[in-house]
């Protein structure tokens, strides 16, 4: 007899960031609970080459459905970003119910579709799934430390009038390290912005979800999970079901993968300190020519992804006669010369998880974005902290203060980290005494991360728990 496959539907915010870890979790359902999942995928433009490259690599039992793109006319230049994926989700709710009322009529499937999974920036899309008799979820793509301070967000907004920046005391979630309110993430640092008042009123839903699925893993954020799981007021059950990573880079059969990867062959065992600020990290050309000279001085190995610096009034000068898209064109003269014995430099991308995993990688210069950060645990690559955007400065403070598994750069009073740090944290964290604890701690985060989705493990236990109540249609 043939076993009737359960439907959801999933709602990623635009971006590759946000994409991945939803499309790991559908792949999970897929492969272990036998589910059917369904896509939808809003945008303000058309889909990148990476996004359908990386679509058309998933399961036949996980299906796309590309919505009309938004427009954003309307909006200023200067109009943040995380206003822009939150009103693309809010200006696609007319097609995101189409879509899934079409889902409910055609039955792809023997069975209806019975839930909706949407992340941190979809819940006003709950409603709809009310509306058509579905469950609804959330998706949350990074920390559990930072889902608790989203969910407290509006006391906090109640209790302080200042910018959180400027609170002189820390703040204690429950469960949590004391966090300053400076490494808040950057979405809420500005209260006036359009960008915080809608993730204010986005936060206000997160209660009415059936449940919370989070990124991370009950041995790596055992107090916030617990905090979360145990606070009467915050009623949908929690759900930590990480770390969900691709396995994969994405477009990884490129010229620069296979000659890094090549050159890693010939380095040491755990000799090579790998520097990649995400794909949306840029450094000043103050601070690159920092970089550089701390990794020549430090004497380690090192892999370096370079981008080209962000060009403002004040350094428009470095760019005269140089090619923006060349990023070596802006390292200091002769480093790369000085260095071809001990480093290799690779413009703007690498293959990730390759990196990661490769024997020689003894340490990662990350700006600390959550996916990263899951990659780098459970690969057990030891971290220097190095956030710059987002949720990452939060993400550092969890890292360098509770978990010990990374240290961490300290800029001076104009922003800049300078050489002789950086020439120390390289050194300390692949071969220094100051770096041991932070390379035993993070072999002791790979192996329970791996403990983790063992038959048994933690999140194999609360997948297992959540795919069952995603599977159970309501009832009128």
């Amino acid at each position: 007899m043939e076993t009737i496959q359960s439907h959801i539907a999933l709602l990623p915010s635009p971006g590759m960031g946000h994409l991945i870890p939803l499309t790991e979790f559908a792949k999970r359902l897929v492969l272990h609970h036998n589910f059917l999942v369904t896509l939808i995928l809003p945008s303000d433009g058309s889909p990148m080459s990476a996004q359908k490259s990386y679509l058309q690599s998933l399961p036949a039992t996980i299906t796309p459905i590309y919505l009309p793109s938004v427009s954003f006319d309307d909006l200023p230049e200067d109009t943040r970003v995380e206003t822009r994926i939150a009103l693309t989700i809010s200006r696609s709710l007319p097609a995101i119910h189409d879509a899934l009322l079409q889902l409910l009529i055609t039955k792809p499937c023997s069975r209806p579709i019975s839930a909706l999974v949407v992340d941190l920036f979809g819940s006003n899309a709950f409603r709809l799934a009310r509306d058509l008799n579905m469950s609804s979820y959330m998706f949350f793509t990074s920390t559990a430390m930072s889902f608790s301070l989203l969910v407290h967000l509006p006391k906090l907004d109640q209790t302080y009038t200042c910018e959180y920046r400027d609170l002189t005391e820390a703040v204690v979630l429950p469960g949590c390290v004391p966090l300053l309110g400076k490494d808040f993430l950057d979405a809420i640092q500005e209260r006036k912005n359009d960008a915080y008042k809608l993730l204010l009123e986005l936060c206000k839903e997160y209660g009415s979800a059936d449940g919370i699925l989070i990124n991370s893993f009950v041995e790596l954020e055992f107090g916030a999970l617990k905090a979360l799981k145990e606070e009467g007021w915050f009623k949908p059950p929690i759900y930590p079901v990480g770390p969900l990573i691709q396995t994969r880079s994405i477009n990884e059969v490129v010229p620069e993968s296979s000659d890094c990867l090549e050159w890693l062959n010939n380095q040491p065992t755990k000799s090579v300190l790998f520097i990649c600020l995400g794909s949306g990290g840029t450094l000043s050309q103050e601070q690159i020519n920092e970089m550089a000279f701390g990794l020549e001085m430090s004497e380690q190995r090192f892999l370096w992804i370079v981008r080209s610096p962000h060009q403002t009034a004040a350094n428009a000068a470095f760019f005269t006669n140089k090619s923006v898209n060349n990023p070596l064109n802006f390292l200091p003269k002769g480093f790369l010369e000085r260095t071809k014995e001990k480093g290799l430099v690779v413009p703007s991308w690498a293959p990730q998880i390759q990196v990661l995993s490769h024997g020689s990688t003894g340490g990662f210069v990350s700006h600390c974005g959550w996916n990263s950060v899951l990659e780098s645990i459970v690969h057990g690559v030891p971290l220097i902290a190095w956030p710059l955007y987002a949720e990452q400065k939060m993400n550092a403070v969890l890292l360098t203060e509770d978990l010990k598994a990374a240290l961490k750069v300290k800029a001076d009073k104009i922003g800049l980290v300078g050489r002789e740090q950086i020439a120390k944290l390289a050194k300390d964290l692949i071969q220094g005494d100051e770096g041991k604890d932070v390379r035993d701690k993070m072999k002791q985060l790979k192996d329970a991360a791996a403990r983790a989705f063992e038959p048994d493990g933690s999140s194999s236990i609360s997948l297992a728990q959540v795919a069952q109540k995603m599977s159970v249609l309501k009832t009128k």
